[in-house]
């Protein structure tokens, strides 16, 4: 029977998302199928644009700095460290070393709760119900410090320009300690749970590889990167915060694909823990702010800061026209880089594989599209 063709084509072209549960917010992938095999990808973005990096250009450094906690919410913490760090080094300036240790601190808690949202809703993805309930259990006591310190649980505002918010409040290193002790045992029953689960190895294993050379040649950072073998870490190879006083291991994998993306993500956990333990335990007393003035004018110049986010290398340009505000503002957002990997990713993979790929890049779009 000869092929039956539909406008001399073979090729089934369908939208995944915007409004898909599995594309984590609002992307959208145009799908070329070929029964149910992809033939190729094309992602448009743009549905959660706010203009973020022009409104940093017309607002003051100050002001500023609570808008870079929306890009990527799950991770605002983050995102405030390296905008400080970029806004410190014009001003060459540095924060002090109680604020450096509570920074790092809140930091790794943050990695910790942006991992545990992406391994529940990737779970979820793939069919496991049971782990996303654990992972938000354990999220929510992370949530619980950052409310305790800054009244904020989502978008949370945690830092100035020159050193900390807020002065740690009582308790705070027993609250932390405590959860450090508490949280490792369940990082091995998400284990227990998943890692030797035969359906979750069957659905990740060979799927989504990215090589080395792939990911260099697509600027993928973070986990992503890791995985594929590179043993390559801001905090370790430009170390900012003083995390050059820490010790932890870098996590790496050898196949790059979606297995072991999640197996470097889960040691990134125990790894984050080990940080906190060390950073609670030698946190210095002092000041928590730098001299910073009061109106911040930073001198003519330009200046890239980069620190290790959960989800890869988040770097900050600024230019400097000595006026209050930048006369240049320009993020280098993970999820952005990382998601020009997905066509390569999923060619020739199964629709099921575009959700786990997709899930496995740890996007999220307010990052994408600031």
């Amino acid at each position: 029977m000869p092929e039956v063709t539909f406008l001399d084509a073979t090729e089934l072209v369908i939208n995944m998302g915007p409004q898909h549960p599995s594309t984590h917010g609002v992307l959208r992938v145009i799908l070329k199928l070929d029964g149910e095999k992809v033939n190729g990808t094309e992602c448009v973005i743009g549905y959660l644009h706010r203009g973020v990096e022009k409104i940093g250009e017309n607002r003051t450094y100050q002001q500023f700095a609570p808008y870079v906690d929306r890009m990527d919410y799950v991770a605002s913490v983050s995102n405030g460290l390296g905008y400080c760090l970029a806004v410190e080094k014009l001003l060459n300036i540095e924060a002090p070393p109680r604020a450096q240790a509570v920074r790092v601190i809140l930091t790794e808690l943050n990695r910790i709760a942006s991992h545990l949202l992406w391994l529940g809703t990737h779970a979820l993805d793939i069919g496991a119900i049971t782990p996303v309930f654990y992972c938000l259990r354990e999220r929510e006591e992370v949530l619980k410090i950052f409310e305790n310190y800054c009244g904020a649980r989502l978008t949370t505002h945690a830092f100035r320009i020159g050193g900390l918010q807020y002065e740690t409040y009582d308790g705070f290193e027993e609250e932390v300690k405590k959860f450090c002790d508490w949280f490792i045992p369940k990082v091995d029953e998400y284990e227990e749970l998943l890692t030797n689960n035969r359906i979750w190895m069957g659905r990740l294993k060979g799927v989504g590889v990215l090589s080395a050379e792939e990911c260099k040649e697509y600027g993928v950072t973070g986990p992503v990167l890791r995985a594929a073998g590179v043993q390559w870490d801001l905090r370790k190879a430009q170390p900012y915060s003083g995390y050059e006083q820490y010790e932890f291991d870098i996590p790496t994998g050898e196949n790059g694909d979606t297995y072991d993306r999640y197996t470097v993500r889960m040691e990134e956990m125990r790894q984050a823990t080990r940080i906190v333990r060390q950073a609670v335990d030698r946190i210095p007393s002092g000041p928590i702010m730098g001299k910073v003035p009061k109106v911040v004018k930073p001198p003519v110049g330009e200046v890239y800061v980069a620190i290790e986010a959960p989800k890869g290398e988040l770097g900050y340009f600024i230019v400097s026209d000595n006026s209050t505000q930048p006369y240049r503002m320009r993020v280098r957002p993970p999820s952005f880089v990382n998601l020009q990997a997905l066509d390569c990713m999923v060619r020739g993979g199964l629709v099921a594989d575009v959700v786990a790929i997709i899930g496995t890049l740890d996007i999220v779009l307010g990052e994408v599209d600031r």
